[in-house]
């Protein structure tokens, strides 16, 4: 019985990140705007599960900023980032990876610049593979460092 709960919430956060992408890429803006409580009713579920989408899967790392105003005419702005030329792409890594990044965050951030078509899968191997070593030291501040180094050298 838990089992079956756990995939009906799987599914329908997919359904909520799908019905939220089709939104984003049949607009003419690189933004949408909605209530996150008419979300929760198309949805018919509780608006800790919007969030919960949200939070997973419109991240900085997968390319999105949610702007959230709460309330009874609360909204959510889910804007997709777009880097246009190399500077805008290398100060958008910088700002995503930060001073440290765990090994987990690393990867999750490449297989997203991938989907995103910023690098190749050839290209997230070769680097998962060099911070694997690198993070043998556990140390999150040269593992970073190492992250920006690299990409910002594709870009």
């Amino acid at each position: 019985m838990i089992m079956k709960q756990v995939i009906q919430l799987q599914n329908l956060s997919h359904d909520i990140e799908r019905y939220i992408l089709d939104l984003l890429e049949g607009g003419q803006e690189n933004f949408i705007s909605l209530r996150r409580k008419e979300l929760a009713e198309m949805f018919e579920c509780v608006p800790s599960q919007i969030n919960y989408v949200l939070r997973s899967r419109f991240t900085p790392e997968q390319g999105y900023l949610i702007e959230s105003r709460r309330g009874e005419h609360g909204y959510i702005k889910i804007l997709r980032i777009t880097c246009g030329d190399h500077g805008e792409k290398v100060s958008h890594i910088n700002e995503i990876v930060g001073d440290s990044i765990t090994l987990n965050e690393a990867r999750r951030l490449l297989e997203a610049l991938q989907d995103r078509e910023m690098i190749t899968g050839r290209e997230r191997l070769i680097i998962e593979v060099a911070l694997r070593h690198a993070a043998e030291g556990n140390n999150e501040k040269e593992l970073a460092y190492l992250l920006r180094k690299m990409l910002c050298g594709l870009m």
